[in-house]
């Protein structure tokens, strides 16, 4: 059945094919095509524009338009039906998946390599109030998520960002995914429930700035729409140097 909604729009002239919003794409809705990114089917396209963001060169906005409607189901069968370890993107033709790129940092001399310690306690308070922390470990009826504030963290920001601890953890539930490798719908679940059942007071998303990192904050509040929960939400990047590169409230 075809509606009038908000739906992706790409153009051909301005895409380059680099892949990048194939990556942002949860749903699988495109591919990089000929060269092109398209959008394979409408009613896996859900309009939400979380691929728009990562689009060098501003091919893809958002429309409003005739369309199938979005369909959850057809999404989940179309993610079932690709190889259990296929990318969402397309191959690049530069070279591959930009999360990928390998880059090497310089360092002092003094602090290139320092003795593994091998016992002791560590030289400053970890702020963890609660185990386990990873997404799909953490069950939505946590005593630990009743009325929290909670902080939702990709799993390289840690390594990136030393003052994690110091500056976001404290006083924060926390939970640690990777939209790339996990189950996505099976994130928008778990946060559907925390939402629905917890009483979260606020979320907070940490993220790195590559491409894939960019889905965490949209399964999150995919989940709390499900939950029709009206929660404050900031979604927080760093770069692969640990700096914050922009703090943005997510309506």
């Amino acid at each position: 059945m075809k509606v009038k909604r908000k739906i992706i729009e790409i153009d051909d002239e301005l895409c380059d094919g680099c892949g990048d919003c194939t990556l942002s794409c949860a749903e699988g809705a495109l591919e990089i095509i000929d060269g092109k990114a398209k959008v394979i089917s409408d009613n896996l396209c859900d309009g939400l524009g979380a691929c728009i963001g990562e689009c060098p060169t501003g091919a893809l906005r958002i429309i409003e338009r005739e369309a199938d409607e979005f369909d959850e189901a057809a999404v989940e069968k179309h993610l079932e039906t690709r190889p259990q370890n296929e990318s969402t993107a397309a191959p690049f033709p530069t070279g591959g998946c930009p999360s990928a790129s390998i880059q090497q940092f310089g360092q002092e001399p003094a602090m290139a390599k320092q003795p593994l310690p091998t016992t002791g306690r560590p030289t400053s308070e970890s702020s963890l109030g609660h185990w386990p922390v990873q997404v799909r470990l953490v069950p939505p009826t946590a005593p630990f998520l009743k009325n929290a504030d909670l902080l939702v963290v990709a799993d390289c920001v840690p390594v990136a960002y030393p003052d994690l601890h110091k500056n976001f953890l404290k006083g924060r539930a926390i939970m640690l995914g990777c939209p790339k490798f996990d189950d996505t719908q099976e994130y928008i679940d778990k946060f559907a429930q925390i939402c629905s059942q917890s009483g979260i007071k606020s979320i907070t998303t940490l993220i790195i700035e590559v491409p894939c990192c960019s889905g965490l904050p949209v399964v999150v509040k995919k989940g709390m729409d499900i939950a029709g929960k009206n929660i404050p939400m900031k979604e927080i990047v760093i770069s692969t140097r640990g700096q914050i590169l922009s703090e943005n409230i997510i309506q």
